[in-house]
């Protein structure tokens, strides 16, 4: 029963894998037994350092996914030296929090295009292999703001709520060929970047663990596992959902 939780013998890529979510979601896979690419836009030599301690069982590839043109090349080269992909992991993104009267039509198609059109390129390019397979794992990374509304990031919640409607989309058009497409949605993870907003905004964090039913944020892991799951053949009859990592945020009173 155990080895259904495991990802030994599988290849998995992970986009934006050297920090934060993603280098959870990769350091889980690890410890699962799976081999990683990672897929970011940061610099090599930083994300190498980030992802050395795992050794040959990671590597590097430094790629702008928005640029959606050279997207197939890219899968075509992990393709001839890997031999195949089982999981997916369409987790890469970034934020631009301004008030929609201070946001630039350029900021806002910015977002799209990382978090949501790079998703869908990405996906595009891995489906032949997996259908040909007749087997194949995709995760996206949604959030909370999939849900709810979040002031300051239109951009970003346009994009993660639409990241729903194409797991449902794909669900639907890939699930007879073997494939899962699944999501995650975050809740407010302790991550530095959570610590740095909110010491110094104690208001804001109060507000925050006053939504979540656990009383707490949770752990970069908590993100992890939970794409190792969804990647696992523990999962293979889950389909077309979102599973909230939230300690209970989104029913929170």
């Amino acid at each position: 029963m155990g080895d259904k939780f495991l990802l030994k013998g599988k290849t998995a890529i992970v986009t934006g894998g050297a920090s934060g979510l993603g280098l959870a979601m990769v350091e889980n896979m690890v410890e699962a037994g799976a081999e990683v690419i990672v897929i970011g836009s940061r610099n090599k030599e930083e994300a190498d350092r980030s992802l050395s301690k795992f050794g040959n069982q990671v590597s590097f590839i430094q790629f702008n996914i928005q640029d959606t043109d050279k997207t197939p090349e890219i899968i075509a080269d992990i393709l001839s030296r890997h031999g195949k992909i089982d999981i997916l992991v369409n987790n890469a993104g970034n934020h631009c929090k301004k008030f929609i009267e201070d946001m630039s039509i350029e900021d806002y198609e910015d977002v799209l295009k990382t978090h949501l059109v790079a998703s869908f390129a990405l996906s595009k390019a891995v489906v032949p292999h997996m259908k040909e397979r007749r087997y194949g794992k995709i995760i996206f990374t949604a959030s909370m703001t999939s849900y709810f509304g979040q002031p300051m990031v239109s951009g970003y919640a346009t994009a993660k709520s639409g990241i729903l409607g194409l797991v449902h989309v794909l669900t639907n058009e890939l699930g007879s060929y073997g494939i899962n497409v699944n999501a995650i949605a975050p809740g407010w993870i302790d991550t530095p970047m959570f610590q740095k907003v909110t010491k110094q905004d104690p208001p804001r964090y109060n507000k925050i663990i006053g939504r979540i039913p656990m009383g707490r944020v949770g752990e970069p892991d908590d993100v992890g596992a939970a794409a190792v799951f969804l990647a696992s053949d523990a999962a293979n009859y889950i389909n077309g959902v979102c599973i909230p990592v939230d300690g209970g945020a989104l029913i929170g009173f």
